[in-house]
């Protein structure tokens, strides 16, 4: 039977479009369906989402400053035998070493026994020593093993980084400052006399030292530079800064360069808040702390918001 005219002209006309995109008869979409997002019911608008680099956990990326926290201290913790039985077993020998060799003819140091006087210098050098290390050495090892990526990497500002590093040094040099004082000052029977003073600088010592390890391990690419930057930076500043000797006793040029050291505050001031005695006020040894604190931050905040040594 022969197809009228009006049929085959039916037949062969173009089907109109499904919504979507989808001729009617089958046929596939002859373009990509579009998607609208779905209109906000009260107000009508669509919702709006935040773009590519956009923040979308607030202000501070809490739980990423706390997981990088996290790994800084059980970095340490693993390896506790090395980060922190290592350095009282090295604060004992100072102590031992002196006390035989010097105590019983040096006498008393600023009206306190010798072995007194040199124990909060110790304690206070073994932490600075070892916030230092904590940063500089974590900071070191993921920039040659290609790690620091994973730090970089993730959505968290550079403020939120340098927290994130500058706490776990403080955790390290806090949990040394605690295992070093516990049994050294158990033993010599030292009762702290200002022990808010005593916790404040050795929070302040660690946090400075903490900041600057991460501006060492930032412009170091060996371990070689950071063993040299260790050995003829802050071993000397904490040897020549009054742990074992008052600087009363300095003479008068030697006097005034052991002022300019920073870390002779740190050091003066927690002697202060163990045993009462110190050779500057502590209000001008927590103002010097707090300053170097304040600009060891700003530098490092810098050199990590540039990418100074970490993005090349």
């Amino acid at each position: 039977m022969r197809a009228t005219p009006d049929a085959a002209a039916t037949r062969h006309a173009p089907q109109p479009e499904a919504p979507g995109g989808a001729k009617r008869g089958g046929e596939g979409p002859a373009h990509p369906a579009r998607t609208h997002p779905t209109p906000d019911r009260a107000s009508g608008a669509a919702p709006e989402r935040p773009g590519p680099g956009v923040r979308r956990f607030g202000r501070t990326n809490w739980l990423g400053l706390w997981t990088l926290i996290g790994r800084e201290v059980r970095r340490f913790a693993k390896v506790w035998g090395q980060t922190l039985l290592a350095p009282l077993a090295t604060a004992a020998l100072f102590m031992a070493v002196f006390h035989f060799a010097l105590a019983e003819r040096r006498g008393d140091a600023m009206g306190v026994p010798f072995i007194d006087f040199l124990a909060p210098g110790i304690a206070m050098m073994t932490v600075i020593q070892n916030a230092f290390a904590n940063t500089s050495s974590s900071l070191m090892i993921a920039k040659i093993q290609g790690s620091i990526v994973d730090t970089l990497m993730p959505p968290l500002s550079s403020a939120e980084i340098l927290t994130g590093y500058a706490l776990g040094g403080v955790a390290r040099g806090a949990a040394v400052g605690l295992a070093v004082c516990a049994p050294v000052f158990l033993a010599l029977g030292i009762v702290p006399a200002h022990p808010f003073w005593a916790l404040l600088f050795i929070l302040l010592g660690a946090l400075a030292m903490a900041l600057a390890g991460l501006i060492a391990g930032v412009f170091c690419t060996k371990f070689d530079q950071m063993a040299a930057i260790t050995n003829f930076v802050v071993t000397p500043l904490a040897f020549l800064s009054g742990t074992f000797y008052s600087i009363s006793d300095l003479p008068g040029l030697v006097y005034g360069l052991s002022h300019a050291n920073p870390v002779f505050y740190l050091i003066d001031g927690f002697r202060y808040g163990i045993i009462g005695v110190s050779d500057s006020p502590p209000l001008l040894s927590a103002g010097v702390a707090l300053a170097s604190c304040a600009a060891l931050w700003l530098w490092a905040l810098r050199l990590i918001t540039r990418g100074t040594g970490l993005k090349n």
